[in-house]
């Protein structure tokens, strides 16, 4: 190994505690849901996100490509209250942003299977947008990305 390559970690094996930081990548996002049925039902069949985890009614993980959905229902480890009285909840502005293709016609087919939009479709510099809920009022962004 050449030593620009030794220097920048190329082809090392370093471990994680030998690296400056301790995250060692995203895992997934997490959602609270009040019905993890519901949820899966919504996820699996409108977005034709893959199931790979459930245990109803507390949790379940959903995916598509890279990215992992974690469904926290009432009771699981993930949706306790907090030590100063806070409870997690659905909803929100944070959001997941899923890239997809040609827009509008996914906007037309999601509306006539009479699913929830929060705002009609946003053309911007970076691309086309939409915010979608899913029926906790978790938001979702529908994305294409400017030419």
């Amino acid at each position: 190994m050449n030593s620009s390559a030794r220097e920048s970690g190329i082809g090392s094996t370093s471990s994680a505690t030998e690296r400056s930081g301790f995250v060692l990548g995203l895992w997934g996002v997490r959602y609270q849901v009040k019905d993890i049925s519901r949820s899966i039902d919504f996820y699996t069949r409108q977005l034709g996100f893959k199931l790979d985890r459930k245990h109803p009614p507390a949790f379940a993980q959903v995916s598509a490509g890279n990215l992992k959905l974690i469904l926290s229902g009432p009771g699981a480890s993930g949706s306790r209250v907090m030590p100063d009285g806070r409870a997690q909840e659905p909803g929100g502005w944070n959001r997941v942003i899923l890239h997809v293709e040609n827009l509008p016609a996914r906007i037309e087919a999601l509306k006539k299977a009479g699913l929830r939009f929060r705002n009609e479709m946003e053309s911007g510099p970076g691309g086309k947008q939409i915010q979608l809920e899913d029926p906790d009022g978790n938001p979702l962004e529908l994305f294409e990305p400017g030419q």
